[in-house]
């Protein structure tokens, strides 16, 4: 009994392995399958007659296999090649290394004896293309891209098919609908449907296509409908659909425009914020008027630069006429070191700029505290010399720094465009908000900073070293300037004039926000920007939105001089 057991059990092992190759087998073949069908159909379209041609290759739409796309790039670039045996039997190949590989089948292309053939590129004729040809493997090519493995490029070549409104596209839209998963895409596919249905000589499906197009607000559309709107020779009832869709759309846009610029507006005040904060310490807490806090900025952001060349190939600088070489680590710009370069220079501007604002507080701050126009007049003069260092260290030009891969591009959120970087400068602002906050209001050095700022005297009885508080205070507000200067090199450029542009926004920010306190610099760096990008949307003119700009902050502190917060603090005590 027990044999008979063994004896089943292995015929049935037997089985199971037999079916599951059988099954492999079977699942290779399927996928091999499409591939060569489309490589027998272009292979045909190359070897036919020219007028034939250009029908042939519109029929691989049918057949979008990867393989097609570069074949057909090769046939534009005159990379294919026809080779003509002695029975006069035609066939098409390309060449790999100097071997002729088969279009038809992939496979090298044999002699009568079965030996590879190989040619010299020079040597042969490649196989010409007509305009009409090029023209019709360019809608191949583009209708391929409907099968993209990436949504945003099907949902493009879509949108692109939809805004040539053929009627022929529509069969090859609804086949795509009817396997098309992504939702995103999906709403594509019903706009390009009813753009395409637009050009529709039917009036009643004219009607339902901008019933459609006003349902999903669709702005590609928009140019299309105004000339239904706008044509005379349309009729009463397709107009009036028009033009009811035409309102539905520019109402959208209304509302788009309007959180756009909402956005912009607080992205641009993350950026006063960030760049406004380090002030805040030294000019709100400490009282000093630093005129090279826009300089100790840049210092940050060439940090950043210098922090990019190390992982690259290095760079080779200039300063006073002398050669210095900083090597590099060689990272390949497309590997993940490279691309975290970023995060690295972070902790490095922040150190740089402190450092340089460390040497600033010994070497010339500690003279001037109590004497703000004394040391408004002397790091006026520090930031002209560092700008002069500036352009002996790096030159005159701007700084290349190149923003890491996950930085770049955008996305929408209800047809509103987000920049990457723009949405890491909201973060990092908060970060940095809540960061300085918690080291002011939980740690024994923001304690001792807020002892010594609202009673100098009185802390340095209770023992408090006050110069070793204002040193690291200063400190740390230059470090914060450099965190701001790496965050600049990622939207802008860095050079040596770059802190000019940004010296007079940041002390306005400080001074309407309140002299000494975060929460008014935060709630003034937002307020100035969102209305400086509401003021440049409707006046159409950035230079008249920004001095109406000024003259509100004019009237403003007319009005509350010591900003929306007032804070008692030794500078103003003195």
């Amino acid at each position: 009994m027990k044999a008979r057991f063994q004896r089943f059990h292995i015929q049935a092992r037997a089985v199971l392995v037999l079916f599951l190759g059988l099954s492999s087998l079977s699942a290779t073949r399927a996928a091999d399958a499409p591939e060569l069908a489309a490589r027998q159909g272009l292979a045909a379209a190359i070897v036919a007659e020219e007028s034939a041609q250009p029908d042939l290759v519109a029929r691989l739409a049918s057949t979008p296999d990867p393989v097609l796309k570069d074949l057909l790039e090769a046939w534009q670039r005159g990379g294919i090649y026809i080779f003509t045996a002695p029975d006069g039997a035609k066939t098409a190949f390309t060449l790999k290394e100097g071997k002729a590989i088969r279009i038809d089948t992939g496979e090298p292309l044999t002699d009568a004896s079965g030996a590879a053939l190989t040619f010299q590129e020079s040597a042969l004729t490649p196989v010409d293309t007509s305009s009409k040809l090029r023209r019709a493997i360019r809608a191949t090519t583009d209708l391929f891209a409907l099968a993209d493995p990436s949504p945003d490029t099907r949902k493009g070549a879509i949108l692109k098919l939809g805004m040539k409104q053929s009627l022929t596209s529509l069969p090859i839209l609804e086949a795509r609908m009817a396997v098309e998963t992504d939702p995103s895409v999906k709403d594509a596919i019903t706009q390009a449907i009813a753009m395409t249905q637009l050009a529709s000589p039917d009036s009643a499906t004219k009607i339902a296509a901008l019933k459609q197009l006003k349902k999903t607000t669709s702005v590609p559309s928009k140019a299309m409908v105004t000339a239904i709107a706008n044509n005379p020779g349309t009729p009463a009832d397709v107009k009036a659909a028009a033009t009811s869709t035409l309102v539905a759309i520019d109402n959208h846009l209304f509302w788009v425009d309007f959180f756009g610029t909402i956005f912009r507006g607080v992205s641009l005040g993350s950026v006063l914020l960030v760049v406004a904060l380090g002030l805040a310490i030294t000019f709100g807490l400490m009282g000093v008027i630093n005129m090279a806090h826009g300089e100790i900025m840049v210092v940050g952001g060439y940090a950043t630069y210098l922090t990019q060349c190390v992982f690259s190939n290095g760079v080779s600088l200039a300063p006073f006429g002398l050669t210095l070489r900083i090597p590099g680590f060689g990272f390949d710009p497309a590997s993940g070191m490279y691309q975290s370069y970023f995060l690295f220079a972070l902790p490095v501007a922040f150190f740089s700029a402190a450092a340089v604002g460390l040497l600033l507080e010994r070497s010339v701050i500690q003279f001037l505290y109590r004497r703000p126009l004394e040391s408004l007049l002397a790091t006026w003069g520090v930031s002209l010399v560092l700008q002069q260092i500036f352009r002996l260290v790096f030159g005159p030009a701007n700084a290349p720094v190149y923003s890491p891969a996950w930085l770049l591009g955008s996305f929408s959120v209800g047809d509103v465009i987000m920049n990457y970087n723009r949405v890491f400068v909201i973060g990092f602002a908060i970060v940095i908000v809540i960061g300085t906050s918690l080291l002011l209001a939980k740690t024994p050095l923001g304690l001792l900073i807020r002892a010594v700022m609202q009673d100098r005297n009185m802390a340095s009885c209770m023992g408090v070293r006050t110069e070793k508080i204002n040193m690291l205070t200063f400190a740390f507000g230059c470090g914060l300037a450099g965190l701001a200067g790496a965050f600049l090199s990622q939207i802008g450029n860095i050079g040596p004039s770059t802190g000019q542009t940004y010296i007079v926004d940041s002390f306005m920010v400080v001074v309407v926000g309140g002299v000494g306190n975060l929460i008014g610099t935060v709630i003034s760096a937002l307020g100035i920007g969102t209305t400086d990008q509401i003021l440049q949307t409707l006046l159409r003119n950035p230079v008249i939105g920004k001095v109406l700009v000024l003259v509100a902050i004019i009237l403003f502190l007319q009005w509350k001089p010591s900003g929306l917060f007032a804070t008692k603090g030794r500078g103003l005590e003195n």
